[in-house]
């Protein structure tokens, strides 16, 4: 662990790589797990305000799952994430004609229709990123569902802050990141 500014920045961001393989994993984390992406406070009045134009683009079982619990819900532990569908997938889903995930959010945004492309827990992932009141942690989040993800990233050569550097430059800036790359050169 290094810190830079007010994060504490795991040392696995730049020691592992890591490249997204959608075709091998169909996007399983927007469907595995037990819990909604988690959402900042900010984001949950961005999701119910884009909601009128992101619906267009959701899935039935989305819809339903929007309008019977919210654009987001509070968990028992008291965290802002997205709903789910039956407990499972994330409300904002939708499924290619190959049968890979995506993200409503996200195709309302590739489609001009909004200005937010999707909350930056989602954006930044694997990277995980827990607020405390002094500092942020940052940490590379390993999930056996993203094991051809580690292996296309190392064939690849590509580090996890490389992979993620339009969403970490999205949550700490441009100095920030450049930091973290000078940081990287040295290792």
């Amino acid at each position: 662990m290094f810190q830079l500014g007010k994060t504490i920045v795991s040392e696995d961001l730049i020691e592992k790589d890591f490249v997204c393989n959608l075709g091998a994993c169909k996007g399983e984390c927007c469907i595995a797990g037990e819990a909604g992406a988690p959402v900042s406070k900010e984001e949950t009045l961005i999701l119910e305000e884009i909601y009128p134009k992101v619906k267009p683009f959701l899935r039935p079982e989305g819809i339903a799952a929007i309008e019977a619990q919210g654009t987001f819900i509070t968990s028992d532990l008291d965290e802002l994430e997205t709903p789910l569908v039956n407990g499972e997938e994330c409300a904002y889903v939708t499924f290619t004609d190959s049968g890979i995930a995506s993200c409503g959010i996200e195709d309302a945004y590739n489609a001009g229709e909004i200005s937010f492309k999707k909350p930056v827990s989602c954006h930044l992932y694997p990277v995980r990123v827990q607020e405390y009141s002094e500092f942020s942690a940052v940490n590379y989040h390993r999930w056996p569902i993203c094991n051809d993800a580690c292996t296309l990233g190392a064939s690849l050569k590509v580090p996890v802050y490389k992979f993620v550097k339009e969403a970490l430059i999205r949550k700490f800036g441009e100095y920030w990141y450049a930091e973290l790359e000078k940081l990287a050169a040295n290792k």
